[in-house]
């Protein structure tokens, strides 16, 4: 590990994780520490780089923060899955997050390596997908953290032919180039559908382990050391974990002195008191950021294309805008803003949000609360570039404005 003080918090995938973590952050107060900061990984990461993001990204740390800091450090492991890159991935590598899974990735590994021309296969495909997702035919999910049934998408329930030939239209950016193939060839697409499949799973999860996890987690560090000052920091997937995790913060408790949301794959909406497109609604965390004693600070790249293509079109087919998982990218309509995610433009629809570039936050730092929009195309190239001593400095000035 590349800093110290280190700790490494875990959690599975309910939430729920050994007994005593809480106490060692608590602990580190008592050595001195006064400004925990702590990042959560996105999803499709192993535990070992999960390790390794957290020494990558906290090397630049040490001689960012001013005199009268004493800075920890901690990593939040979930349980993300993780794929391989191989021209048919191998998809059984989900059964580790996934064991009781097992032989539904099975089949479905099969049908993606078969890829027979037949209709029939692609009806098992999506029977399976929704075995996978625990969605019935009907289109009902599992209940969420609290209680009510999350919005299921409609990829899910959809027609599977259909579905599979509007994912390899989008890879192929609507070019035909498989002449000839018939079905066969919207087996590409239906590799991406069993990735947004897994995505959907894996969304759920990071709300359900920041809420029902990492909140009440933090809630016990303020009881044990209340002037720890705690910073958190969410990748991808990681940011929508850190997001929800305001949502399970006891009521009393305020220890979070700052956030940054790092390409966060979730709504740009989500924070908003009022959607554009629907005043009747709200955001997923309206008004969240009023339980951060700083500033929510969310970086934002157009060159993400992770969010800006394949997620878009998924979120637009789960018409789902408090908690989506993509942006607009202009393809096959997903350049309708309701589409959008935190990660692509920053925070929408929240009066006051200020803005900056990646270059402005060391001369001009960031507002000492609400939300910021901070753009960091200069520096981010794609949705996992993200081991950037600009960013950490982001994360510092964040931090530093959530100071009293």
């Amino acid at each position: 590990m590349s800093v110290e003080p280190y700790r490494e918090i875990s959690f599975d995938k309910d939430g729920e994780g050994p007994a005593g973590q809480s106490a060692a952050l608590a602990a580190l107060a008592r050595q001195g520490v006064t400004d925990l900061v702590l990042l959560a990984h996105g999803w499709n990461s192993s535990p070992s780089g999960a390790t390794r993001l957290c020494s990558d990204f906290f090397a630049p740390f040490p001689g960012l923060f001013g005199p009268g800091v004493e800075a920890g450090y901690a990593g939040v492991i979930w349980p993300s899955m993780m794929f391989t890159d191989e021209p048919v991935p191998d998809y059984r590598a989900l059964v580790t997050v996934l064991p009781e899974k097992e032989p539904v990735l099975g089949r479905l590994t099969e049908l993606l390596a078969l890829a027979p021309a037949e209709e029939a296969a692609f009806a098992e495909f999506g029977e399976l997908l929704r075995e996978l997702t625990d969605v019935s035919r009907g289109g009902v999910g599992v209940p969420s953290v609290s209680g009510v049934a999350e919005p299921v998408p409609e990829f899910l329930v959809a027609d599977p032919v259909e579905v599979c030939a509007l994912f390899t239209e989008a890879l192929e950016g609507g070019a035909d180039e498989s002449f000839g193939e018939g079905l066969k060839r919207y087996w590409k697409g239906a590799r991406e559908a069993l990735r947004q499949a897994t995505y959907y799973v894996m969304k759920r999860r990071a709300g359900r382990v920041g809420e029902s996890g990492l909140g009440p987690l933090l809630g016990e560090v303020a009881r044990a050391a209340p002037g720890l000052r705690v910073h958190l920091v969410g990748h991808s997937m990681g940011a929508r974990l850190v997001a929800y995790a305001l949502r399970g913060l006891p009521a009393e408790a305020r220890p979070v002195a700052s956030v940054t949301l790092l390409q966060g794959a979730f709504s740009h909406y989500a924070f908003a008191a009022r959607l554009p497109h629907d005043p009747r609604r709200a955001g997923a965390l309206r008004d969240m950021q009023r339980r951060v004693r700083g500033p929510v600070v969310a970086c934002y790249s157009r060159h993400d294309t992770a969010l800006g293509v394949m997620y878009p079109l998924a979120s637009r087919l789960a018409r789902d805008s408090e908690s989506l998982t993509g942006v607009p990218g202009g393809l096959l309509g997903s350049d309708d803003p309701r589409w959008g995610a935190i990660g692509h433009d920053g925070v929408q629809a929240v009066p006051g949000t200020a803005r900056r570039t990646v270059a402005d936050v060391p001369r001009e730092g960031v507002p000492g609360s609400g939300c910021v929009n901070v753009d960091a195309a200069e520096v981010v190239r794609s949705h996992s570039d993200i081991r950037r001593p600009e960013l950490a400095r982001v994360v510092v000035a964040a931090a530093r404005a959530g100071r009293p």
